[in-house]
């Protein structure tokens, strides 16, 4: 398996982090940049899409990328980065994985609200907005977060292992199963709970008592290879189908 992971693009979230006063969107839209960026990320997927060799050495994808699945987390920020990769790659299944949310999950940032688990948005949101992306059988009206309370990063390690153990059993090679090129558009410090669970590493922990971090940017691709008993890092936070202005955090 080959395992492509999309950071989504520029949030409000993002973009304003810093700025005096702003209070954080429980569950942040894109910004003009991150549809920007967004778009720039299906031209390029779209470009590269059909595999031009098949028998070469390609763990950079100068050949192409031939994408299998495209998955994406229910987070607007992630289904609208997604989104026109989709619309690009039309034969591709286009798949909601609600586990690919980032962590805390939704939760209130003030007032009454400050902390409190949130609904997410709902089917009818979806079908509305994103008709052609597949939605889990049982997701309804009540939203995909239903309320819950914020997920713990010991919580959000338990899901990447849950994530990363449903990868194998959906895309692992085996015999008789052609190899599957898997994208996931999800979020930042879910790729570091991921990371650290496919590598198996402790979360933020480095030698001599530092920190550790993968750093992704706005749109920026990686690569996972998966094959048999190797775990191959091919490629992290590639943004060379970004111009510089549009390189955001």
């Amino acid at each position: 398996m080959q395992l492509y992971y999309i950071r989504h693009g520029q949030s409000v979230n993002n973009a304003n982090w810093d700025a005096d006063g702003f209070i954080e969107s429980s569950d942040a839209w894109l910004t003009n940049i991150g549809r920007e960026q967004a778009k720039l990320t299906a031209d390029f997927l779209e470009q590269n899409q059909t595999l031009t060799k098949h028998d070469g050495w390609n763990s950079n994808n100068r050949f192409g990328f031939g994408l299998t699945h495209l998955y994406t987390s229910l987070m607007e920020r992630a289904a609208h980065t997604a989104a026109p990769i989709a619309s690009r790659l039309p034969h591709v299944p286009f798949t909601a994985w609600i586990d690919l949310h980032e962590t805390g999950g939704i939760y209130g940032r003030e007032g009454d609200l400050k902390d409190k688990g949130l609904p997410g948005k709902p089917r009818s949101w979806f079908e509305e907005n994103l008709p052609e992306l597949t939605l889990p059988p049982d997701f309804d009206e009540t939203g995909w977060w239903k309320e819950r309370p914020i997920e713990t990063e010991e919580v959000a390690h338990e899901r990447a292992e849950r994530v990363y153990e449903d990868l194998l059993l959906r895309h692992g090679d085996a015999e008789g199963r052609p190899e599957a090129r898997v994208a996931l558009v999800s979020h930042g410090t879910f790729f570091v709970h991921l990371m650290c669970v496919m590598l198996d590493l402790p979360f933020r922990t480095a030698s001599h008592g530092m920190q550790a971090w993968f750093l992704l940017n706005n749109c920026s691709l990686s690569r996972i290879d998966i094959h048999k008993s190797f775990v191959t890092i091919c490629y992290l936070n590639h943004t060379d189908h970004l111009p510089s202005h549009l390189i955001t955090g």
